[in-house]
């Protein structure tokens, strides 16, 4: 079986990951994230995802590298991580009583073919409407200022949804393994 290397630190994506039952390692992509003028939401992700593999590639000649990259897009604007609290209130009174889609770029890298899949997958997310009382709550117990949206949907962020629609609820943390599985799948490794 060939190597596999997550070129991601994020300990959510290595925990969906881990669902998979592969043996992989973890390496840190050094990658500017920064929008290019003109780049779509989907455009972003996908060469985000595709530059975060091909930047640990020269380390791992001969691995299946995953490269994963995700934006929150409410009303057509890249929400991207608050960093502090001030930006997480002003993301969350934003996305009250709104639609905010999560967009997730995907791509395996073979190091030794150099064969590249790339995808993006898409999760809605439908807020309530939110008090500033129970933004603030919810802030404060959970501190998400690292994640895009501003909320933990695997933890209490789960509170401040109406629903949730999608193909993948992987998709939502950051990877999308229905279509991890199958580009996989096109690289010989079967799962289960």
């Amino acid at each position: 079986m060939s190597t596999i290397i997550l070129a991601s630190t994020s300990p959510f994506r290595q925990q969906i990951l881990r669902k998979l039952n592969l043996d992989f390692s973890v390496a840190a992509p050094d990658v500017d994230e920064q929008v290019l003028e003109h780049e779509s939401p989907v455009e972003l992700v996908k060469r985000l995802a595709k530059e975060k593999a091909l930047a640990v590639a020269p380390r791992f000649p001969e691995a299946l590298i995953i490269g994963s990259d995700q934006a929150a897009v409410l009303n057509n604007q890249i929400l991207g991580k608050p960093h502090n609290h001030e930006n997480a209130v002003q993301q969350l009174k934003q996305a009250s009583g709104q639609r905010v889609e999560f967009l997730t770029g995907l791509c395996l890298h073979n190091s030794k073919t150099h064969h590249t899949q790339i995808a993006c997958a898409s999760f809605t997310v439908y807020f309530r409407q939110l008090s500033d009382a129970q933004i603030e709550r919810y802030l404060r117990a959970e501190q998400p200022y690292n994640c895009a949206g501003s909320f933990k949907s695997e933890g209490l962020g789960i509170a401040l949804f109406e629903k949730l629609e999608g193909d993948d609820p992987n998709t939502l943390i950051g990877l999308p393994l229905i279509e991890l599985i199958r580009m996989l799948q096109n690289e010989g490794i079967e799962i289960p």
